[in-house]
């Protein structure tokens, strides 16, 4: 990928032929690989200029145009395409993408319908709309076109990545089931990788430890905020941190991630090969993804087994099913024994919490208790829509018929699409609760985001499926919430977060329990309004948010991982 040399050349090849409409777009190209997207939307217009009807050319240009998130002038640069060339699979996979990001999931998924029906083995557009499909919560949807990606390119490993993650929001399938399918996942990144490294560069005379990140998601994302303030934290004079950045974002929370990682390299460009050459040239110890199967991951290039010993942390909450990642990190709480089959790697356990979030640069203050003025109480759940099942339905529709008056407020980036906020309305109406009880936003900026928190009393967490960012930051801003225990990784997650912040009381050992925990909780405001008043002072100075404490607790898990590899190194 000489993207650099590319350009060189388009620029001279147009020197000669200023007319050239094939160079402008193929410029438009590489410096779209060289993440330079104004200049390369310049040569798409220019090539259009040039040739009026250049359907690729459009095309490409509302690719960029997404990658910059102007997504309305994205879909009407890709309609133009379509105009042009009304069987170009490519350009209505395209417009899908757009639409999806503009909330506009249903037109999305008929755009991708139309790329199927013209290309049947198209992977990316099968991946794609289950993408939207579990946006809209329609899992068996999405299910069926990630097994169709896979049946069509067994190397798309994203759309198996997708379905992996979407069956965590599906009851139905058992942990064996889930296990399995990581594990043909595993299988296949590792027939792909053909060959692993089998030896790793010593690092010299260095007494450090040298621990590489490996993330899509340095920037404002909830693996960003929690992994801030361990940055900062450890001690640099015993561990040298490498980070490897697989997304080109660069926004103000990458700065300052970088500020506390001497050595920060981009693997945007690179392919898996080279990716772990890289990795392997560095000579680390301990390698560490943080990403598992969400979206953007690399897991591929752990299968070539960079580094001596694997981790996967912080961004996923199962397996990731390759074998070539040793340890698993989760604490007490979410990785309780007795459920280390969940897991192909080795579990490994932070003594408190796994979790350590960074407080928002924000500065939002918490409110008063909304029910004090408004004279009922908001209940509320700011969780992506897709945990929000028939049977979470059901349970919220009968804990807001238990506290009279009460309303629920919801929160997410689905509901910006007019259809969502309907259909979600009905599922309610089912369940037995009048629509004026409900409240329906959509997405906002972050300040607004952490402002509505001053409109809910009390949060409540879904299940199997709970949150974890939207918890945390819930609690920051004095809003408790009531979750129910859980029997895997990430249905703990609301535990893990309770127990390490003092609030272990709002954890509901079942359904019933989870209903009398609401209408207890709501039975005196007074106290409610004192817990509000005093909750971030209290997460503040608690395991969940003291970075100190959590780095020198993370420095040791490292010395321990690295201790015992070279402990079973030296058996033979």
């Amino acid at each position: 990928m000489r993207f650099d040399e590319a350009v060189l050349c388009y620029d001279r090849a147009i020197t000669i032929k200023p007319d050239y409409a094939e160079a402008h777009n193929n410029r438009g190209n590489a410096l779209k690989g060289l993440i330079r997207f104004e200049e390369a939307l310049m040569s798409y217009k220019k090539a259009i200029s040039v040739k009026p009807d250049y359907s690729d050319a459009y095309s490409n240009a509302g690719v960029v145009l997404q990658e910059l998130r102007r997504f309305d002038e994205a879909f009407a640069v890709l309609e133009a395409s379509i105009s042009f060339a009304p069987d170009n699979a490519g350009a209505y996979n395209n417009c899908g993408v757009a639409l999806k990001e503009m909330r506009r999931f249903e037109e999305a998924i008929l755009f991708y319908g139309r790329a199927v029906l013209l290309a049947p083995r198209y992977a990316e557009a099968y991946n794609n709309r289950g993408v939207a499909f579990q946006d809209l919560k329609q899992f068996e949807d999405a299910i069926e076109d990630f097994r169709t990606a896979i049946a069509v390119d067994p190397t798309c490993f994203h759309a198996h990545s997708n379905l992996l993650f979407t069956m965590n929001y599906v009851e139905a399938f058992s942990i064996d089931a889930r296990v399995r399918e990581a594990l043909r996942f595993g299988s296949s990144v590792a027939n792909k990788a053909s060959a692993k490294f089998g030896s790793w560069v010593s690092p010299g005379h260095s007494d450090k430890l040298r621990i590489g990140l490996f993330s899509g998601d340095f920037r404002n994302h909830p693996v960003g905020y929690f992994l801030e303030g361990l940055l900062a934290k450890i001690d640099k004079s015993r561990f040298d941190l490498f980070a490897y950045a697989t997304n080109p974002t660069d926004d103000d929370l990458t700065k300052r991630l970088r500020n506390h990682v001497p050595v920060w390299r981009s693997l945007w460009d690179k392919n898996d090969a080279d990716a772990a050459r890289l990795i392997h040239g560095d000579g680390l110890h301990i390698l560490i993804d943080l990403s598992g199967h969400t979206a953007g991951n690399r897991l591929s290039v752990f299968a070539r087994k960079p580094a001596p010993v694997q981790s996967s942390w912080l961004g996923y909450f199962a397996t990731t099913g390759v074998s070539e990642i040793d340890f698993f990190i989760g604490d007490p709480h979410v990785a309780p024994p007795g459920e280390e089959h969940h897991f192909c790697e080795r579990v490994v356990r932070l003594p408190e919490t796994y979790l350590c979030f960074t407080p928002p640069q924000s500065e939002v203050e918490v409110g008063p208790l909304p029910a004090l003025e408004n004279g009922f109480v908001t209940f509320g759940c700011f969780n992506n829509l897709a945990k929000l099942h028939a049977r979470v339905v059901a349970l919220w529709a009968k804990v807001l018929n238990a506290v009279d008056g009460s309303r629920l407020f919801l929160k997410a980036g689905q509901l910006g699409d007019p259809a969502v906020i309907q259909s979600t309305m009905e599922m309610f109406q089912i369940a037995g609760v009048d629509p004026r009880r409900l409240v329906f936003e959509g997405p906002s900026d972050r300040r607004a985001y952490f402002h509505a928190f001053n409109r809910v009393d009390i949060a409540l967490d879904p299940f199997p499926f709970p949150g974890g960012t939207t918890s945390v930051e819930g609690l920051w801003m004095g809003v408790p919430v009531i979750s129910l225990r859980g029997n895997r990784f990430i249905a703990h997650n609301c535990e893990t977060i309770a127990h390490n912040c003092g609030q272990s009381d709002w954890i509901a050992q079942d359904e019933e329990d989870y209903i009398r925990k609401a209408v207890l909780f709501t039975s005196d405001l007074t106290a409610l309004a004192k817990l509000r008043s005093g909750l971030r002072r209290q997460v503040l100075t608690s395991p969940l948010f003291d970075s100190v404490r959590f780095a020198r607790n993370f420095e040791k898990l490292m010395l321990d991982l690295w201790a015992d590899y070279e402990g079973r190194s030296s058996q033979g």
